[in-house]
This record gives structure tokens, C-alpha cells and sequence, in this order.
């Protein structure tokens, strides 16, 4: 990927309705840089969802995680990001926590979320698929397109690159 934040907030603040993420998530995983397509999902301390969107196709998109920015357990886990990373996913933005992080961070996919923290999260399926999100400062959008890399996080409705 050849692009940083900075480099697309100076080239398309003009020409594109960009939003930019508060500066609350934390990096794991070994890639620093990701982009793509946006699918969304809203949960509460629940990984159903999370694990049977991660089972299909993710086809380069990035998956964004509403997790109600809660702090009492983990939405993702080795095996969720495993099965990301066989699936094609690019990356993940959660608004939750992740555990295993010490695994989770060589593996060559995206992953931001708020901290770790070691409880697993409950497995009783509940949420909602394709859910306009609004957290960080941000209203996420099915089919928007998320841009991450070490200086932050933007959004366009319109891919940049």
C-alpha cells in the first residue's frame, strides 16, 4: 500500500468529505498500513457475529466493530484473527478490546481496537450487520472506506486510492 493519512488529508481535504478518528485505538498486528472497504457490525460484548463475518469472504475489506467502547471484554481473539487473515480481511477496527495480543502481534493484518484486556466476551449472538456507526468522531457507513496507518485513521465515502 502506498499511501499515508497524511499524504490523502493534504491531497483530498478540498475535494472529499473526509473524517478523521480521535486518537483513542491502540495498534496490533504487524500491519502498521491498511485500507479498504468498510463492512460494519454493531455489538456488546458478544463475538458471534464478529466470528461468523470473519468466517466469509472479506475480499480486502476492513471490518469495523461497534463494541460500545466496552472495556470488560475481549471481541477479538487469536482464532477470530486467524480466521480474518484466511478470509481476506485487511483489516479490523474495533470499538472494544482484543485479547491474545501478544499472538495477534506478528500476524501481517490490520488490528486497532481501544486495549487488551484477557476476558472473552459472551457467545449469545447478539448485534446487528450493516449498521451506520458513529463512534471516535465518525460515522461509519457500509461500503465507506477506511484508511489506517501510523499517524491515524480517516474515512471517505469515496475510495482515494
Amino acid at each position: 500500500m502506498n499511501f499515508t493519512t497524511a499524504q490523502l488529508c493534504d491531497e483530498f481535504a478540498d475535494k472529499a468529505q473526509l473524517q478523521i478518528a480521535d486518537p483513542i485505538f491502540q495498534a496490533f498486528g504487524d500491519k502498521a498500513k491498511f485500507s479498504g472497504q468498510i463492512s460494519t457490525l454493531k455489538v456488546f460484548e458478544d463475538q458471534v457475529l464478529i466470528a461468523e463475518t470473519l468466517a466469509t469472504n472479506g475480499g480486502g475489506q476492513v471490518l469495523v466493530i461497534d463494541g460500545g467502547g466496552s472495556h470488560r471484554v475481549a471481541l477479538l481473539d487469536l482464532p477470530l484473527a486467524n480466521l480474518a487473515l484466511k478470509n481476506h480481511w485487511q483489516g479490523l477496527l474495533i470499538y472494544g478490546c482484543i485479547r491474545d495480543s501478544a499472538d495477534i502481534a506478528p500476524l501481517p493484518i490490520g488490528i486497532r481496537a481501544l486495549h487488551a484486556q484477557p476476558m472473552p466476551s459472551h457467545q449469545k449472538g447478539w448485534g446487528e450487520r450493516c449498521s451506520t456507526l458513529n463512534f471516535a468522531g465518525i460515522n461509519f457507513k457500509n461500503d465507506y472506506f477506511l484508511y489506517a496507518d501510523e499517524d491515524g485513521i480517516i474515512v471517505s465515502a469515496t475510495q482515494l486510492i
